[in-house]
């Protein structure tokens, strides 16, 4: 069982950590922050076989508090550990800002070099990670995160301010971090630059970029369309803008298209993968009697029983699948097969379907025939 200090655990990235090292069952950790009791500190530095040290300060109320946040704080856990005599692994969590002569950065520089020295001369083990702009659930908007901040406001309507929309950031997703993090623990080697720990992939995108990809996430609620969720940086800018929905504004209404027959509505799309949609039947009651030339289809009864039948546009007999909601069994629809699903049941018959492209109404791709 390896005892794990925290500093900074009730910081975004630190709830982000917690969370992680907290599933682990040869994990033992211990969450220091501001509010915690005296002596924790201390008592942690004396049991931990791992410390993450992530408590500093960024916006403080005066410029001094930058030192004492960063600088003596780091120097306050190294000293505690050299009049204790331990050696323990140290992460530690810097900034890109490091780079910049500006106070906060001055500070962060010399909290790296504190964690570098101690470890050059007790012979620790220590990794100094400078990361860039990290993004993800839990991270406070209006802050110091303009991805945290964009969601936020975006997602509940509120204006948002940019005033260069052709200014590129750099962003690192906080799951990637993370992993990074517990990676060094578990002896996995980080990318490095040489003197300092990297956090890869990174992510380049400007600002005005940036706020059109999250209103995009938002008005996806009306147009239906997801995002290309095979690009790892929109999915974790997706999951960070959902992870900002206001509680009560996780549900949202769909629009139905009602008939005798019974209802439909469309679930979701995209361009990438096409469009799901669910219908409701009455008994007795058919749907389709048409075909397609390119568009592929895949059925699945969810409740109910019913009857797909098939027959080759160009001749032969119709053929018949008897498909349940008990079985939940994909029925593929060819195209060049007009097609019709029948309700033969006692109660409605609600089926999921699947196409392989977005409905044109301009190009529908579905052509009336009776099976």
């Amino acid at each position: 069982m390896k005892s794990v200090l925290v500093t900074g655990a009730k910081g975004f990235i630190g709830k982000n950590l917690i969370v992680a090292l907290k599933r682990r069952v040869d994990v033992d950790v211990i969450e220091h922050d501001l509010d915690s009791l005296s002596g924790l500190l201390e008592e942690g530095l004396g049991k931990a076989d791992v410390i993450y040290h992530l408590a500093g300060v960024n916006r403080p109320a005066r410029v001094e508090e930058f030192s004492s946040g960063n600088f003596d704080l780091t120097r306050q856990v190294c000293d505690g550990l050299r009049q204790l005599g331990r050696l323990p692994l140290i992460v530690l969590s810097s900034s890109t800002q490091a780079a910049l002569d500006n106070p906060y950065g001055v500070s962060k520089q010399q909290a790296e070099e504190t964690v570098f020295d101690f470890g050059k001369e007790t012979g620790a083990s220590v990794f100094v990670f400078r990361l860039s702009g990290v993004f993800g659930k839990w991270c406070l908007p209006n802050y110091n995160s303009v991805v945290a901040t964009f969601s936020h406001n975006i997602a509940r309507n509120l204006p948002i301010s940019i005033s260069d929309s052709a200014r590129e950031i750099e962003l690192i997703y906080v799951d990637d971090v993370i992993r990074a993090f517990i990676g060094v623990m578990d002896g996995l080697l980080p990318v490095s630059d040489g003197k300092y720990c990297l956090v890869k992939p990174t992510y380049r995108i400007s600002l005005g970029a940036l706020a059109e990809k999250i209103k995009g996430f938002r008005d996806g609620r009306v147009s239906l369309v997801l995002p290309d969720i095979s690009d790892p940086f929109v999915r974790a800018l997706y999951a960070t803008y959902v992870s900002y929905l206001p509680a009560d504004s996780f549900a949202y209404a769909l629009t139905q298209r009602i008939d005798p027959r019974g209802e439909l509505t469309e679930l979701i799309k995209s361009p990438h993968i096409g469009q799901i949609f669910v219908s409701r039947t009455r008994p007795g009651i058919m749907r389709g009697n048409h075909y397609h030339d390119t568009k592929v289809e895949k059925f699945v009864v969810l409740e109910g029983n019913a009857v797909i039948r098939f027959r080759h546009i160009l001749g032969g007999d119709a053929i018949e699948y008897p498909v349940s909601g008990r079985e939940f069994r994909v029925v593929d629809i060819p195209p060049g097969y007009t097609h019709a699903i029948e309700n033969v049941g006692q109660i409605d018959l609600i089926v999921l379907f699947w196409a392989d492209e977005i409905f044109d109404p301009d190009i529908p791709d579905a052509f009336g025939m009776v099976v």
